[in-house]
């Protein structure tokens, strides 16, 4: 059965980033798949703090807060699906947050390291970016997907994926475009019933 962790980086509950998200992983769920979904702004938790003890003695984040149940369920995964509205040409601050802690993911000396010996995770997960963004020009903000990829698949997320809407600014317009619905249910089933990857 494969894992899939989902988290919703906006703070609007019922946002059009986390209805995209929704559809997805109800679809992911009825095509056999775990799901397990964490609203980042109802937790407590803190950026990193660039401490560095994840690349010392410890082998993980050892900052301890309502981040840290989310860390390690991302740990065991096979997918991860970040879902996020577009706020100032980026990510939300709740997602960038989690973003930023997953530098425990990397071992010491990572940047030095072969590929697919600089992270703690098992290399093959698949990386999932759900992006509702307000502005309906398609061409802006095409660099948050790319760049985050680049950044995770340091980590292990070999395969990435993005579903993506545009001119979705006020609530409810997300649950009115059924094409996009329709592709996230398309993209959990199929998430849901992958091969898993060999490490690359």
């Amino acid at each position: 059965m494969r894992k899939i962790v989902c988290l919703l980086g906006s703070p609007r509950p019922g946002g059009n980033s986390a209805v995209m998200a929704q559809a997805l992983c109800e679809a992911a769920g009825k095509a056999g798949a775990s799901v397990q979904t964490f609203a980042l702004n109802q937790l407590t938790y803190r950026g990193c703090q660039g401490c560095l003890a994840c690349k010392k003695d410890a082998e993980a984040c050892v900052l301890q807060d309502g981040l840290t149940p989310v860390l390690e369920a991302v740990r065991a995964c096979d997918v991860l699906v970040l879902a996020t509205p577009v706020y100032f040409g980026e990510v939300t601050s709740q997602l960038k947050g989690f973003i930023d802690r997953t530098f425990g993911y990397l071992q010491a000396g990572y940047a030095h390291l072969p590929r697919g010996e600089r992270s703690r995770l098992s290399p093959g997960k698949t990386l999932v970016f759900v992006i509702a963004q307000g502005h309906p020009k398609e061409e802006l903000f095409t660099d948050i997907f790319p760049r985050y990829a680049y950044l995770l698949n340091w980590q292990g997320f070999t395969e990435s994926r993005l579903l993506r809407a545009c001119g979705v600014y006020h609530l409810g317009d997300a649950a009115a475009r059924l094409e996009v619905l329709e592709e996230a249910r398309v993209l959990g089933r199929e998430l849901a019933t992958a091969q898993e990857r060999a490490p690359e």
